[in-house]
């Protein structure tokens, strides 16, 4: 079973326009968020991210995004204001 972190918060972005299908992506990542579809990188659920920047950081053609650890802090901010989890 994969671990999913708090649901739609992930900071993570894909331009499929950049990516040149090497597949580093698929490689580094330690939750199998990215498979190789069409010879293109493809998200398989962005829930899954920890925002780690694993695949950003090691992306070759600059075509992922992630901002490291922001999408959960922003999750618990926006729960304390709403009063919600």
């Amino acid at each position: 079973m994969k671990q999913e972190y708090l649901r739609g918060v992930s900071t993570l972005k894909l331009d499929a326009a950049k990516c040149i299908g090497c597949g580093m992506c698929v490689n580094v990542c330690p939750h199998a968020v990215f498979r190789l579809e069409g010879r293109k990188a493809a998200v398989t659920d962005a829930d899954l991210c920890m925002e780690c920047g694993a695949c950003a950081g090691n992306c070759p053609a600059d075509a992922i995004a992630v901002k490291k650890g922001v999408g959960c802090a922003q999750a618990v901010r926006n729960g304390l204001l709403r009063g919600t989890e």
